[in-house]
């Protein structure tokens, strides 16, 4: 019997450690030649499905791809690219299969968000009905930490870690210049629903180092005169305050606080310049001098400061979905299982996708405090765990090295396809 070669992709918006989870995906492709072909990789994530520009993984050493693993950002390159409803768009889903019947791919790995997960159990659905059947696994990745079932996301850790790190290092500035300078630093994170990345801003504050922070959640309807009085108290109390606030803070009416209409390739809102409206509303309301800053790309960019729990994980998803797929299973994907927190222990588990898709985990009422401005214990109890630990990168004259693999398409053998 001939064997059926393996399709990996990565989607959504990419993490420091997305690369991991695709070390292990390759790496354990590899170890299992007996039962796996080659490995395929999208380029630009699912378009690279639809438009038949597969990358050869074969043809990057033991040694570039075991080097995926200290590498941020996507390796293969992604996409914000959402398949449409099978019976909207049939075409599409037909020609995923067509491809993957040209190319002998058995396998599909998915490697992304609640998007991507819906669109891994679509492709299983309709392939058994086109009688190509191709076990569809899909690989949890989200900065914002909202799939569902799984204990946490990949990409989340790190993310957290980095937020922990800024806001206490950025409040240690703001307290040296408060006496004649700034009193309000305020910093933008990602997290559209879900408080996830704001709350991790609170862990930069403990009993070892007390520090004033408020930080405004998208689960917490936006209250401006209650959110000004807080601040106006840690100003007076401590003499600086440090402000975290979630791109997704909405108001009682529901809407976002920086939406300007925009939306992206998902149908969602495009966010993005909440801290500048919160500072000013600072500014013009209490007379505070001010600073704002936006994470953006450099918080779930930043492989530097990678949370060691982050990076473990993520390759071992990745591990764990090849072996789901040679153990027979379809439409699933793996799953952290926390089993202690002190000591903090974890296994994989599974979740079947028609109980991940398009479904998003925000934060329990409880692990937000109750005037809805920062974390309980029970919140920093499931925090900190997940930001522990390092696993630096190589470094070369104060830089670190990361891969760059060589990408080689295969050859085509079907017609151009357009979408």
């Amino acid at each position: 019997m001939i064997k059926k070669n393996a399709f990996y992709a990565q989607s959504g918006g990419v993490t420091a450690v997305i690369n991991a989870s695709a070390c292990g995906v390759i790496e354990t492709a590899r170890a299992h030649k007996d039962k796996i072909g080659k490995v395929y990789a999208g380029r630009n994530g699912i378009i690279g499905a639809l438009t038949e520009d597969l990358i050869d993984t074969t043809k990057d050493s033991a040694k570039s791809i075991a080097s995926l693993r200290y590498t941020p950002s996507g390796a293969f390159g992604s996409c914000r690219f959402k398949l449409k409803g099978i019976e909207e768009n049939r075409l599409q889903y037909e020609r995923l299969i067509e491809v993957f019947k040209a190319h002998n791919i058995g396998y599909f790995f998915y490697n992304g968000g609640g998007d991507s997960a819906d669109t891994c159990l679509k492709v299983s659905q309709l392939a058994e009905k086109m009688g190509y059947p191709i076990q569809a696994i899909h690989v949890p990745k989200t900065v914002d930490n909202d799939l569902p079932i799984t204990d946490c996301c990949p990409g989340f850790g790190s993310v957290a870690k980095y937020v922990a790190v800024s806001v206490r290092e950025a409040s240690f500035d703001v307290a040296s210049m408060a006496k004649t300078s700034t009193k309000v630093f305020v910093v933008e994170v990602m997290g559209r629903h879900a408080g996830w990345i704001a709350a991790a801003g609170g862990l930069a504050s403990d009993v070892n180092c007390e520090l004033p922070i408020v930080i405004l959640f998208p689960e917490i309807p936006f209250n401006k005169e209650k959110f000004l009085a807080k601040v106006d108290a840690m100003v007076k109390q401590h003499g600086y305050c440090s402000v975290v606030v979630s791109e997704g803070v909405q108001g009682a009416d529901g809407k976002f606080l920086s939406d300007q209409g925009l939306r992206d390739a998902f149908g969602h809102a495009q966010l993005g310049g909440v801290a500048p409206i919160i500072a000013n509303m600072v500014k013009d309301a209490l007379g505070y001098k001010f600073h704002w800053a936006v994470a953006d790309y450099l918080q779930r960019a930043a492989r530097h400061i990678a949370s060691k729990t982050d990076v473990e994980q993520a390759y071992a998803l990745g591990k764990a979905a090849v072996q789901l797929a040679l153990k027979g299973e379809n439409a699933v994907m793996p799953t952290i299982v926390r089993l202690t927190d002190k000591p903090y222990k974890w296994k994989i588990g599974v979740a079947q996708l028609k109980n991940v898709a398009n479904v998003e985990k925000m934060m329990p009422r409880n692990f937000i405090t109750k005037d809805g401005f920062g974390i309980t214990d029970k919140c920093r109890m499931y925090l900190t765990p997940l930001i522990k630990g390092e696993d630096y990168p190589p470094y070369k004259d104060g830089l670190p090295q990361y891969v760059r693999l060589k990408n080689v398409a295969i050859p085509k053998k079907l017609s151009d396809f357009k979408i």
